[in-house]
């Protein structure tokens, strides 16, 4: 069973989870810090450009370094991985944007890049759900979570209660944090394993003869370690191998708290003794739930783990069907005093379509509130897993089990890729927001006739904008939002990332949405 459940780094290269349709792309080079709106990219980047901005090939030690020639491609819109959302709009707004001309046809551009990249995937026999089909389930959820205290963490994609471990308080933005495996093998081979959509699979389905300089390279960096992790495969098919990984990330980062993802099926009483011995702090069980007894028997091995290791906790993709088979696990969790469990959304692995299929399933449509392609090797969401972790989630609270329960999404796995892309370097902070809770680096634009409007009433506030006279806009920071209320004017918000070109660093646009 696949085993890489943390987003943070993993050692051993860039882990993809889809393809992008290319485009032809051009680059333009423009000096200083601040960013026009005219250079910013939309839509596709070209294969090679999609692979220079992978995770495993950002430096993540320039966030305070200030662009100082940026490069933009400035191909027209392509299709991009993920749809975006298309939300209904009233007939005042639909009117609105009858006079605004240029805004209109960017809302449509984006819409379209979603529209095509699913249309793209059914024609290769993938079934998406129809468009927003839980839509007003999910936000009432949401909207009664957050009247009950649950924690809202990075942009609404983590959600949780009770206590959540701090490897997942350190996933998306913590340099210090980092996951190995040793190998890729797994004594079991379920459907939904993302595995083999990593880089180097069959070879590194071999035990690593020199994962020790791997992590020594990490270790003597000039990050301070904060988490370490080993998964796998499953590690314990080398447990000799994995109590000397603890063993040896424990002499030499003492502070770092330990985890390990496992199956389970491999550990016994001595075996959990000897971790934690070795300074394993933290198991995370998963559970292959069309097992029979497989619940029973994740309880059975977590009490046991407990007499040893601090925190032990089941981590797992929830299937649209599973909420009342899960109501069981984590009753059965609480009552032993686990600490915690966390509830992966489940997701496609974009390979073999034909046991989601048997099994009735469809992708979530839109996949990503954003399209991009992200390179979590996850996949795509299946339609109705969100809701029921909400639910579970929902449920738990009401139930006030001292359990902790995280919601984990896949946009929250994405997270990590855009922290990282995002603190390359900074942009110009008159005009542009780094959003700490998704990362992104947005911009406000006005278009059409109310760039005149706009640009009198900001520059009448002392607030910088830059006009775009080709694209017939204005930039501004969101933060003056404020300053326009009241004034007529349609603004929006643009959703960026900083991607490696040939030519050098650029900005590119993901997607418009009305504020």
């Amino acid at each position: 069973m696949a085993n890489v459940g943390s987003a943070d780094a993993v050692s051993g290269g860039a882990i993809s989870g889809g393809a992008a349709l290319a485009s032809n792309a051009s680059t333009t080079t423009i000096s200083g810090s601040a960013v026009p709106a005219a250079a910013v990219s939309r839509g596709a980047a070209s294969e090679d450009a999609i692979s220079e901005s992978a995770v495993a090939a950002v430096a993540t030690s320039a966030g305070d370094v200030s662009i100082d020639a940026v490069s933009a491609n400035t191909a027209s819109a392509g299709a991009a991985l993920g749809g975006g959302v298309s939300v209904a709009r009233s007939d005042e707004v639909e009117r609105l944007l009858a006079q605004r001309p240029t805004l209109a046809a960017w809302l449509a551009e984006y819409d379209a890049i979603g529209q095509e990249y699913v249309d793209g995937l059914a024609g290769f026999g993938i079934d998406f759900a129809p468009r927003n089909q839980d839509t007003a389930a999910r936000q009432a959820v949401l909207q009664r979570l957050r009247e009950k205290g649950a924690r809202f963490r990075n942009g609404g994609a983590s959600i949780s209660c009770g206590p959540l471990s701090s490897a997942c308080v350190a996933c998306a933005d913590d340099n210090g944090s980092r996951t190995f495996y040793l190998s890729l093998s797994c004594n079991r081979d379920c459907y939904f394993c993302f595995n083999k959509n990593q880089v180097n699979y069959e070879a590194d389905k071999l035990l690593k003869k020199n994962w020790r300089a791997e992590v020594d390279e990490f270790l003597d960096g000039d990050v301070p370690v904060t988490h370490v992790a080993l998964t796998g495969g499953e590690p314990l098919l080398h447990p000799t191998e994995a109590l000397a990984f603890f063993a040896h990330v424990k002499a030499k980062a003492p502070q770092a708290h330990l985890r390990l993802y496992s199956d389970g099926d491999f550990l016994d009483e001595s075996l959990a003794a000897q971790l934690a011995q070795a300074g394993l702090q933290e198991l995370r069980l998963s559970v292959k739930p069309d097992e029979p007894g497989a619940f029973d028997e994740a309880v059975r091995r977590l009490a046991m783990a407990k007499r040893h290791i601090p925190e032990v906790m089941v981590e797992m993709p929830v299937a649209p069907e599973m909420k009342e088979e899960m109501k069981g696990l984590l009753r059965g969790m609480d009552a032993i005093g686990a600490f915690g469990v966390n509830l992966l959304e489940f997701g496609y692995p974009m390979g073999d379509w034909a046991p989601f299929a048997q099994r009735g399933y469809r992708i979530a449509n839109p996949p990503f509130a954003i399209p991009y392609e992200y390179t979590y090797a996850g996949g795509l969401p299946v339609a109705g897993s969100e809701l029921v972790c909400l639910e579970l989630l929902e449920w738990a609270m009401d139930e006030g089990l001292a359990l902790g329960v995280h919601y984990c999404s896949l946009e929250n796995k994405n997270r990590m890729q855009m922290h990282q892309q995002n603190t390359q370097a900074r942009l110009d902070g008159a005009l542009w927001q780094f959003d700490t809770e998704d990362f992104f680096w947005k911009t406000a634009k006005v278009f059409d006739g109310d760039v005149p409007v706009a640009q009198r009433l900001l520059k009448a506030a002392g607030a910088a904008c830059q006009k775009d006279a080709d694209e017939e806009s204005l930039q501004f920071h969101p933060r003056h939002l404020s300053l326009l209320a009241g004034a007529g004017v349609l603004s929006a918000i643009s959703f960026n990332a900083l991607e490696r070109y040939d030519s050098g660093l650029g900005v590119r646009e993901l997607a418009l949405h009305l504020a």
